[in-house]
């Protein structure tokens, strides 16, 4: 665990050596002031998400695998002319400037609160832009726990429900609330109400080893692959396709993923050849496409784990997306999220504590107001893709079920045979 100073008003953690960079830039009071005029339309902003419209039923052909073999080559295209590099939007900067924003402490003081320190780049992740093939990755779920069973029972088979509990069940990654991490939720308030209600930052510690699992390390080094702000094509390199395919590869040898592939193929959704059900998963989840008028500027990774920026109109702006506790704790980190506090239960019912690990909140990113965002914290990132993934396939726009001892209705919503937009709604 990373040393920790608890007082108020902030708190104080201790760097680890395997720091190469950090980023300031994040919010400040002198800013908040001249936000709070745009503030009083956002609280009609309904909690499922942005302005979605249906598309289909669940009957929707799912994406085709790709024929090309899986080393990363030519795949990231999702149909568009791969885009020149172009000026970068305002305010954006690709994560690859070093010593940046930190003090010998550790901390950033972003208005009245200390964000924690933490590595924004670990030295491993460097190796994953090598050629997949020619990279190292955790062994087989498996072959460490022989006898595993990722077989889907007749009644996961016939209840979305069940299937989703059996995955929560398989991720053996998940993190132990107290144990890996501690949250601090802060005091509460409606979507519509304005303020800051939280006065230190949403997460307190986690733990040093947390982001060196294989699986965790992988989707750390994807997050800054991409342009925030809505509007500018992506600009994929080489490398970027290096790490896409190496983090599916690597996620495929996890129990969630393995039981997907056995639900799809029992529900005749995919092939039952494991590198075509790869790919299929590459392609679903990074291939780009359009919003907001302009083509190869998005993907569902992009919105639904690192969020996008996009205009509203008169000069306002909005976040939407960005549905990933890990994102989360690493934009608070570098000053970039400012947590605003957690949103009332819809029905009344207990208040988030340190304990929770669905929980509804509000914050800005980058000074644009997220109203309302649903997240599940300390979840693995091959469970959310293989919970995402199976709503995709099995679900609709609406997905009540129960995951661990939460219900949730997990919304998923398409555009065209690509995951628009996916994230956990509470309902108790």
């Amino acid at each position: 665990m990373v040393g920790v100073g608890c007082s108020k008003p902030g708190l104080i953690l201790a760097v680890p050596q395997v720091v190469s960079e950090q980023k300031d830039g994040g919010p400040d009071d002198g800013r908040r002031d001249h936000r709070n005029s745009g503030r009083d339309q956002r609280h009609h902003e309904r909690r499922d998400e942005e302005g979605w419209e249906r598309v289909g039923g669940r009957n929707q052909q799912h994406p085709a695998g790709r024929q090309n073999q899986y080393d990363g080559d030519d795949r990231r295209d999702g149909g568009c002319q791969r885009p020149q590099k172009q000026q970068q939007a305002p305010g954006y900067r690709r994560q690859e400037q070093e010593g940046e924003g930190t003090n010998d402490g550790g901390w950033q003081t972003v208005g009245e609160k200390k964000h924690h320190g933490r590595p924004q780049q670990s030295e491993a992740w460097n190796g994953y832009r090598r050629p997949p093939s020619e990279q190292k990755y955790s062994e087989d779920v498996g072959q460490v726990h022989q006898g595993l069973n990722v077989e889907p029972t007749r009644e996961e088979l016939n209840s979305l429900s069940k299937a989703c509990s059996r995955l929560w069940e398989l991720d053996m990654n998940r993190l132990v609330p107290g144990k890996d991490y501690r949250i601090d939720c802060g005091e509460g308030k409606k979507v519509y109400q304005k303020g800051d209600m939280a006065s230190e930052s949403l997460f307190s510690w986690l733990g040093d080893d947390v982001l060196r699992k294989p699986t965790y390390s992988r989707f750390c080094a994807l997050l800054d692959n991409y342009n925030p702000h809505q509007g500018y094509k992506e600009v994929v390199t080489q490398q970027d396709k290096h790490e896409e395919v190496a983090f599916i590869e690597e996620i495929a040898r996890t129990a969630p993923i393995k039981y997907l592939h056995r639900y799809l193929v029992q529900k005749g959704a995919v092939s039952q050849d494991y590198e075509d059900f790869k790919r299929m998963l590459a392609s679903l989840w990074f291939d780009l496409y359009g919003r907001g008028g302009t083509s190869c500027c998005s993907s569902a990774f992009e919105h639904v784990f690192v969020g996008e920026i996009k205009g509203r109109g008169q000069g306002e702006s909005e976040v939407a997306g960005f549905h990933n506790w890990i994102q989360f704790y690493l934009e608070e980190a570098k000053g970039n999220v400012d947590y605003q506090g957690y949103i009332f239960p819809r029905r009344r019912g207990e208040s988030p504590d340190s304990e929770t690990q669905l929980l509804t909140v509000q914050f800005e990113w980058h000074g644009v107001l997220k109203s309302v965002s649903s997240t599940l914290i300390g979840v693995s990132p091959e469970f959310e893709v293989a919970l995402y993934t199976l709503c995709f396939f099995a679900g609709g726009e609406d997905n009540r079920v129960d995951i661990g001892p939460y219900t949730v209705n997990i919304k998923c919503y398409r555009l065209g045979n690509k995951i628009g937009s996916a994230f956990p709604i509470a309902e108790n």
